[in-house]
This record gives structure tokens, C-alpha cells and sequence, in this order.
């Protein structure tokens, strides 16, 4: 034949062998075929719940030479993940000796090691001896296997399943069993229920391993309906305090499928690269519980950032991928959701039912025919032991004389004489009726679909109650919460000690702080014939804004200016200044907050200070000026009109709603001059009237209903000011 025929009828060969019997999970028992040979050869060996263990190579060496295979590491490694209660919900095997841990140690060789099956495992096999489900020949036809166990549990869901095919995969997290029956249960009642209903009783994933899931509840329903998504799951932590103000952030809970061991060195090696700036050290101080100490850089670091960084950069937060890729009636491989995955069970314990109670029909049919025949020959015993003393073929004078079937006639031969007295006559009239009564009523169950869905339902709410919440191993382990906001938290502020501070900026533009709220800062010193410019209260987490008369706003760190011991540097070295700007304005920035620019021509706008904030040295352009106009004036916005007074000293007071909001341009004309510009402009509550300060440092007040000869609209010319405003034309 033709290598390239030869070679795809192979290639398809091996495909469908990879999915069909070696990756895929059957939707029934949730089972790969390995796992399923596993625990039908510990059935074989008698290595239930209450036997004694027994090595593991005994049981890998069965299940190799009798059902699978392929090489008897691949079946330890796949009993030792049956075994871990940090990768298995509810393990299958119950192990002993050295299985593993969740630091990625390996277990130890299976001629150390015992196991034998769980209670989980006893419920998968229950009923495998009465019928319940088919056989089929092994690999070299010596013996028989099970296509699919009956699963009384729903181990699909509840444990899980990863596994790499030909062209596809499967990836199905773990989940919670008492949720799962509660599902199911509504499904029977509710056969039309849609994989969103049935999130009101499974919320998500439970993982061996704990963790908390961010998701919201949208994201998640999308991925049950459709089958296909991923699930974030972050470490579960506390802050711990350690006295005298030191703290630490220790986590007691790591992702699913994460190893411990490999998580910390990974963090080592970030802090080694000073990439987790917040974080000082890591300590391991795992017993039999997962304990991980983190101590913060500095006492005033913010935990929640800190961790967040972690999350960032770290396998604290992983994800979880989920993929309901499964062989649907054992043969179809199909992307399901939740839903379906639960009816596909739910189907199968069904098909089970009714094949254990045809099963227990035919052994009743057996057994009735055995009694009536015993019954009869109970009337004349006398006879029957003639028979058997005088003749040479006793069974079949038995069934010529009493019309007995081979199957009676033999079990009177084989009937003890000790068996022949009254007693044993009653006994067997009581069996018969009892037999009679149970097979009436399995024929009834048989054709009734109803009722047979009542008798599902009552075996689902048997395991509910094995594995609730109140029990150890039923309980969930795993939380949802939405996670913190930290897109407005700043690491390099994090890293500053929160203190208070008070700006100093001189005319000449040299910049200190001051430590402390410094309430008379008339005794500063200033270079030359420097003097005071601007001065104001901050902290040192916070950020500088600085108006330049070229329109740009500049930002400065005040963690980073110069102490108050000198006289500070010019903030011309820390920014990058336009040829011939000067300063205009400096003050803190407040997050929220407003202000009014306005050019020495009168004209300006509105401005958010969150789009001022300039992350380079270059600055950020906000007010345009023309060539020969400046900025001038950037005052907060703290009321509902404006008052603005030009060179010429006349004053206008508008509505602020007429000056528009914007983060650049060049504004509206908010005066109008016709010679000079703008001196001064303010914007206050009208009900609380215009205050100033005169150069007298008196503080006057005009009250509102007195200011209507000045109230007009905005770009109008204005009138003489009040009595007592100051000749400087400032509102001080």
C-alpha cells in the first residue's frame, strides 16, 4: 500500500485509540480507562473500605497483567493521584506510606507503599456484580472488564478530570458533592433546567486545595453553558499582626495544581530581581498545613497592593481552565455544560436501576422455582425419600412423579435431610410470599419511569448525607469574593512614609519641604533677593502640581523634594521647563477635584486635575497660549459662580455652569478688556457672598444679594469693584 494511505490509516488508528481509551473521561463515571481498571482490580483483590492494605505493587502488577498494558509506572503514577487529598476532592484510593505532597515531592516506589479503595471507590463499584452495566473482553481476551462502573457517585464533577488527546483535551475542575446532588436533584424534578439554573446550587469549583475564586457570577455561567471558560483562583491570606506596629501577610491556601516549593522560589527569584518592591522576605513554615510568611518591605506598605503585586507576577493567582471535552454514552467525544453533564449521569444511574432490578427479577425467578418445588414435595416426604433410597435414577423419577422441573428436581437432591422437618416448611411458604411481594414490586418499578426516578432521587440524597457540609470532607473549601480595586493604588507611594509636610516655593521657583504643618512661615529664609511665593500644607504621599505660565502642568513627588535645612532646589532641574516659563501656580493635587485656568488674555476653562497629572518630566499641555499670552491664573473650583477682575480694575461676577469643562484647549473669554487683562479671578458660593483680604490682611465680605450690579454674563466688561477692594486688583 501507499506510505502516505499507510500512514493515515495509523495516524487515525492511534488517534482514536488516544481518545477512546486512554484520555478522555467517560460523562458516566468520569473515568479514564486506566482509573477504571484501578479500582475494578482492587475490587478483584477484596481491598474495600474495611480490609486490610496491601501493597501497591500487587495491585499495579494485577491490573497490568490482567487489563492494562502499558507499563506499570503509568498505573502507580495514576493510583498515586487517586490517593492525594491535594489533587483528588475526594480521593479513591485511600493510601499508606509516602503518597506525595503538595511541594511536588514524588511519591515514594510502589513496593514502599499500600492502598486500598475509599468509600467514593465502594460507591463507583456498587451494584458491578448484579448486571448493572456491560463487559468486554480484555486486551488479550483472558478475562472480562467493565465498560463503565455504576457510579453511584458523580465523580466527573466531583473530581475532576485533565487529559491531553489527539486534536483535543479535557480539563474539568472539581467540584463540591453535596452542591452536585442538590443540582441533580433539581434536575429530576426540573428536566428542562439550564446550566445557569443550576448554578444556585453550584456556585463553582471546589478545590481540594481551598482558594478563593474572583470570578463574577456572569463570567462563570458562561463557562458552564458553554463548557469552555477558566476560573481565576487566588491564595486565601490575612494580614498577622506581630506587635509594636510589624505586620506579616501569611497564606494558608494555594491555587489548584500549583506546587508550593516551585511558588516560593519563583518569588525568590522576583525579589532577587527587585521586581516585588513591596516584599522584604518569604518564609516556608508548612507542618502538615500550607503556612507562608511574607514580611512587607516597610510597616506603612499597603497589604492588599502588596498582594496584589503578588498576584500579578506570581502563581498565587492562577487559572483554573476548564474544558468539558468527555465521551457522551462512553463513545462520542462532545463539549458539554453543566447541565448536560449531570444528566449524562443521571441517565446512566437510570439505566442502571433497571438493569440491577431485571437482574434481581431473574434471581427471584430462580429462587421461586426452587421453593414451590422444595413446597411440593413437602406433602408427601415419605415418598420422595422412597424414591431416592430405591431407585437408580431418583431425579428422574422425581420429575415424572411430582412434575418437577431439572432445576427443582435437583435442588431436592441436594436438600439436607436436617432441612426436611416442619419448621423449614413454614419457612419456605414465608420466603415464597416475601419472594412473590418483591417481585411484584420490582416488575411494577421496571415499567414505571416516575417512580424510577424517585428511587434515583432517594439513592442521590444517600450521598448527599455521606458527604454534606457538615461532614470533614464535604465541607466546600473553596470561597468566591470579587477582587479589590487596586488600579488607584501607586507602589512608589506605598513604599513613602505617610508624614506631614509644608511646601515652600519662592518666586524664583526653589522648591523645599518643611516637615511638619508649619502654621507662620514668615521666618523662612530665602536666597538673595529671593522672597516668598507660594506655600501649603500636603503629606508626603502626595503629588505636586505645578502651572507653568506656557500652560503646561507639571507633577513633582512630595517624597522627593529637598528638606527644609537649605533652601531647597529649583524646580526647573526636576521638570522639564519651556524656554521663557515661569511659574504661574503650584499646589497639591486632590483626586476628584477641579480647577479654572485662565490666560492672561481672559480667556480659559475648566479643568478635572485627574487629567493634569503628568507621568514624565515633559509635563502635560492644558491651557493653549497664544505667542505674547501666558497662564496666569489656576484657582479651585469651590462654588457656583465666578468672580474675575481685570488690569483695568473692573470686576464681573458669572455663573461658573457658563465656563465649559475641558482637559485641554484654549477656553472661552471669560472678561473682556480693552486695553491690559486679566489680574485676578475666584470662584465662590453666591449664598455665602465674595470675601477678600486687604492688604491690611482684613477679610472682607460682600454678601450675595449685594453683588447683583456686578452679576451679568460671562465675556462682559465688569464695573469698579466694591468699596474696599484692594488696589493690588487680588482677591488675596
Amino acid at each position: 500500500m501507499e506510505l502516505k494511505a499507510a500512514l493515515e490509516e495509523r495516524y487515525l488508528a492511534y488517534a482514536l485509540s488516544t481518545i477512546m481509551h486512554r484520555a478522555l473521561p467517560d460523562a458516566r463515571d468520569g473515568l479514564k480507562p486506566v482509573h477504571r481498571r484501578i479500582l475494578y482490580g482492587m475490587r478483584l483483590l477484596r481491598l474495600d473500605p474495611g480490609a486490610p492494605f496491601k501493597k501497591s505493587a500487587k495491585v499495579v502488577g494485577d491490573v497490568m497483567g490482567s487489563f492494562h498494558p502499558h507499563g506499570d509506572q503509568a498505573i502507580y503514577d495514576a493510583l498515586v493521584r487517586l490517593a492525594q487529598d491535594f489533587a483528588s476532592r475526594y480521593p479513591l484510593v485511600d493510601g499508606q506510606g509516602n503518597f506525595g505532597n503538595i511541594d511536588g515531592d514524588s511519591a515514594a516506589a510502589y513496593r514502599y507503599t499500600e492502598a486500598r479503595m475509599t468509600e467514593v471507590a465502594r460507591l463507583l463499584l456498587d451494584g458491578i456484580d448484579e448486571d448493572t452495566v456491560d463487559f468486554r473482553p480484555n486486551y488479550d481476551g483472558t478475562t472480562q472488564e467493565p465498560v463503565v462502573l455504576p457510579a453511584a457517585f458523580p465523580n466527573l464533577l466531583a473530581n475532576g478530570a485533565q487529559g491531553i488527546a489527539v486534536g483535543m483535551a479535557t480539563s474539568i475542575p472539581p467540584h463540591n458533592v453535596a452542591e452536585l446532588c442538590d443540582a441533580a436533584l433539581y434536575l429530576i424534578t426540573h428536566p428542562g433546567a439550564t446550566s445557569e439554573q443550576l448554578l444556585n446550587f453550584v456556585p463553582g469549583p471546589d478545590f481540594p486545595t481551598g482558594g478563593i475564586i474572583v470570578d463574577k457570577r456572569e463570567a462563570i455561567a458562561e463557562a458552564y453553558n458553554t463548557g469552555r471558560g477558566a476560573f481565576r483562583v487566588r491564595a486565601r491570606w490575612h494580614r498577622e499582626d506581630l506587635g509594636r506596629g510589624t505586620w506579616a501577610v501569611v497564606v494558608t491556601e494555594i491555587p489548584y495544581g500549583v506546587s508550593k516549593s516551585r511558588l516560593i522560589e519563583k518569588i525568590a527569584e522576583l525579589l532577587s530581581e527587585r521586581k516585588l518592591p513591596l516584599l522584604a522576605d518569604v518564609r516556608d513554615e508548612s507542618a502538615e498545613d500550607v503556612r507562608v510568611v511574607f514580611e512587607p518591605r516597610a510597616r506603612n506598605v499597603d497589604e492588599n497592593l502588596m498582594m496584589a503585586s503578588l498576584f500579578k507576577l506570581t502563581e498565587l493567582e492562577a487559572r483554573v481552565p476548564l474544558n468539558m471535552n468527555v465521551l457522551v454514552g462512553g463513545t462520542v467525544p462532545r463539549v458539554i455544560g453543566l447541565a448536560e453533564a449531570l444528566r449524562a449521569w443521571l441517565d446512566h444511574r437510570r439505566v442502571v436501576l433497571v438493569r440491577r432490578s431485571n437482574h434481581r427479577l431473574r434471581e427471584i425467578a430462580r429462587r421461586l422455582e426452587i421453593v414451590r418445588g422444595l413446597l411440593v414435595i413437602h406433602l408427601d416426604l415419605d415418598r420422595v425419600i422412597k424414591i431416592i433410597r430405591e431407585e437408580d435414577e431418583p431425579k428422574a423419577e422425581l420429575m415424572r412423579v411430582f412434575e418437577l422441573t431439572e432445576i427443582q428436581a435437583n435442588a431436592i437432591l441436594d436438600t439436607r435431610l436436617r432441612s426436611l422437618r416442619k419448621l423449614e416448611e413454614m419457612e419456605l411458604v414465608r420466603e415464597r410470599d416475601a419472594l412473590v411481594a418483591e417481585e411484584e414490586d420490582l416488575t411494577a418499578l421496571v415499567g414505571d419511569e416516575a417512580r424510577q426516578w424517585k428511587d434515583v432521587a432517594k439513592q442521590i440524597r444517600e450521598v448527599r448525607k455521606a458527604f454534606s457540609g457538615e461532614t470533614k470532607l464535604g465541607r466546600r473549601r473553596t470561597s468566591f469574593e470579587e477582587a479589590p480595586d487596586t488600579s488607584n493604588l501607586d507602589i512608589v507611594e506605598a513604599m513613602v512614609e505617610r508624614e506631614p509636610i509644608t511646601v515652600i516655593v519662592s518666586k524664583k521657583g526653589w522648591i523645599r519641604a518643611l516637615k511638619g504643618h508649619v502654621a507662620d512661615v514668615s521666618a523662612v529664609a530665602f536666597k538673595g533677593d529671593d522672597a516668598l511665593g507660594f506655600s501649603f500644607h500636603t503629606e508626603t504621599t502626595a503629588k505636586i502640581l505645578v502651572v507653568a505660565t506656557s500652560g503646561k502642568v507639571y507633577t513633582l513627588d512630595a517624597a522627593k523634594l529637598p528638606g527644609g535645612r537649605g533652601v531647597g532646589d529649583p524646580i526647573r532641574l526636576m521638570v522639564d521647563f519651556d524656554e521663557g516659563a515661569e511659574i504661574a501656580a503650584v499646589f497639591p493635587y486632590e483626586a476628584g477635584a477641579k480647577l479654572l485656568l485662565v490666560a492672561s488674555d481672559g480667556r480659559g476653562f475648566v479643568a478635572p486635575t485627574d487629567g493634569l497629572v503628568a507621568n514624565t518630566r515633559k509635563g502635560k499641555q492644558a491651557l493653549n497660549v497664544d505667542a505674547g499670552t501666558r497662564a496666569v491664573i489656576a484657582t479651585p473650583v469651590r462654588g457656583d459662580h465666578v468672580a474675575i477682575v481685570g488690569e483695568n480694575r473692573k470686576l464681573l461676577v458669572f455663573p461658573l455652569a457658563q465656563v465649559p469643562e475641558m482637559t485641554r484647549g484654549k477656553g472661552v473669554r471669560l472678561q473682556r478688556y480693552r486695553d491690559g487683562g486679566v489680574s485676578d479671578a475666584k470662584i465662590f458660593p453666591l449664598e455665602e457672598g465674595l470675601t477678600w483680604q486687604d492688604t491690611s490682611g482684613r477679610t472682607w465680605t460682600v454678601a450675595g444679594e449685594a453683588l447683583r450690579d456686578w452679576l451679568a454674563n460671562r465675556a462682559e466688561s465688569g464695573r469698579l469693584p466694591p468699596k474696599g477692594f484692594p488696589k493690588t486688583n487680588k482677591f488675596g
